[in-house]
């Protein structure tokens, strides 16, 4: 089910008015069945893969904070983590590690005929076995107790709103929630009906018009130099902000609601001056992850300077290859794992300019200087994540600056000067929000706005999304990792 679509505006005020109807004692269940429906509308028979994620890791839960001696706990913490990854390796990475293995043979001569599995990608299956696995490390580390009430946990790994692209929650923060009785409070209700707003208007709006151009330009990049191909690589990074950010908007609201809190999974990416601050803003939920449970058990930076670049670029690298079973993603996470070293190297240098710098007498073209670079960084990178192929990432990479012309076939097509200034407009009016946002939620901003001004902001959101949203149920891009 997606959000951006009429099952789901119809599903989610009958679970929201049900839960506010009934005890308290019962909102579990409701939960409970609703997000297994909620992911069955995809593919019914993958929810047996999250019953069992659910019970091996409620039972490795309960045997480990029990068990009297560590080679019992390290026993099944072990079988938590290779029960997740094997399922995730099995229906995500086995047949790109199966061509991959043939392709490194055949440089010695030795034919391989490859096995492959014909099974789908299970909707979220990356984000909620991370969700399961750092249950388990917690109760390991002795950060939380295990959860013994089954259903409970079983609500903690399928919770709908954040089931299939996050935020990835941790169970100290979820969990006891679930225990807490809600009521029915006008002003959470109204600000997370808000949030959701938003987020639909940049998924639909603003996304799903943008990755008409991209995919255009993206599916045969060859045909194109120059301008066309900047132009889509731009339009790109504000298409998977909107698309990704707006999910999460949607998700967070739609918890917010019912009284669930959700993390913050992003926070003005495209105003980072650095990679590393970057990281800290753009799916928040996964970077703290791979922080907590991959980085710093490798040692994070309290080890030789060698071991604490090798631990960066580890870190990364998984990262990229966590995003997709392909040469470009495992590409872009080692990218981005060079550039945060580099910026490590180079920090010394670095602070001696920006002391420099204080003595001119414009720290806001500093500041900007700082964020376009960063921005121009990570455009780079986006061009090998949004590639088809690695072939296809080196043209676009090598030919962004030749030529002027739109198109060897003249303009882009579906693309119009109509078309594309309202997208950049649109893109400015999000922009306009968030320098907003930098010294206030713009919930908190509209609040101490009058009433009539508040709806009339409300209702134009609203008319935008009916006008100029695109209504074609288009899958958000974060479901296919």
């Amino acid at each position: 089910m997606l959000f951006n679509s009429l099952h789901f505006l119809i599903f989610f005020p009958i679970v929201t008015a049900v839960y506010f109807s009934i005890p308290h004692k019962y909102r579990w269940i409701l939960l409970l069945i609703s997000s297994y429906y909620f992911y069955m509308s995809w593919k019914a028979e993958y929810v047996i893969l999250i019953i069992i994620s659910t019970l091996i890791d409620y039972i490795a839960g309960i045997i480990i904070y029990n068990s009297k001696t560590q080679r019992r706990k390290n026993l099944f913490l072990w079988l938590s983590l290779l029960s997740n990854l094997g399922l995730l390796f099995t229906f995500k990475y086995f047949n790109f590690f199966s061509d991959s293995l043939r392709t490194i043979l055949q440089q010695f001569s030795i034919q391989l005929d490859p096995i492959t599995l014909k099974v789908l990608l299970p909707v979220g299956i990356s984000f909620y076995t991370f969700q399961t696995i750092s249950y388990t490390i917690d109760v390991y580390r002795g950060e939380i107790k295990p959860q013994k009430h089954i259903g409970i946990f079983a609500l903690y790994v399928s919770y709908f709103p954040q089931l299939v692209a996050g935020p990835i929650e941790r169970a100290k923060n979820l969990l006891p929630q679930f225990f807490e009785k809600h009521y029915f409070d006008y002003k959470r209700v109204t600000d997370g009906l808000k949030l959701m707003l938003w987020g639909f208007f940049k998924k639909v709006v603003i996304a799903d018009r943008l990755a008409i151009i991209v995919n255009t330009i993206y599916a045969t990049p060859t045909d194109y130099n120059g301008i066309p191909l900047i132009l889509a690589t731009v339009f790109f990074a504000f298409q998977i902000y909107c698309d990704f950010s707006g999910y999460s908007d949607i998700a967070i609201g739609s918890a917010q609601i019912m009284g669930i809190r959700l993390m913050d999974n992003f926070n003005r990416p495209y105003f980072s001056k650095s990679i590393s601050e970057f990281w800290k803003r753009w799916h928040i939920s996964l970077s703290s992850w791979f922080k907590d449970y991959l980085y710093i058990p490798l040692g994070g930076n309290r080890v030789s300077t060698s071991r604490w670049y090798f631990n960066l670029f580890v870190t990364f690298l998984v990262s990229g290859l966590w995003h997709g079973a392909n040469l470009t993603f495992v590409i872009w996470g080692a990218l981005h794992g060079f550039y945060v070293i580099f910026g490590v190297i180079t920090k010394t240098l670095k602070d001696r300019l920006l002391n420099i710098t204080k003595l001119i007498q414009f720290p806001r073209l500093i500041q900007l200087s700082r964020i376009l670079s960063t921005f121009v960084l990570v455009n780079i990178g986006w061009v090998i994540f949004r590639a088809n192929n690695v072939s296809d990432a080196f043209y676009i990479l090598t030919h962004l600056f030749k030529g002027i012309s739109f198109s060897s076939k003249g303009i882009i097509p579906g693309l119009d000067w109509t078309d594309l200034f309202f997208v950049i407009g649109i893109i400015a009016f999000m922009e306009f929000v968030h320098l907003i946002q930098e010294h206030s939620s713009i919930r908190q901003f509209l609040d101490g706005k009058p009433l009539l001004l508040r709806w009339l902001i409300y209702l134009i959101i609203i008319f935008l999304i009916l006008l100029f949203g695109n209504f074609n149920n288009t899958q958000f891009i974060y479901f296919q990792f």
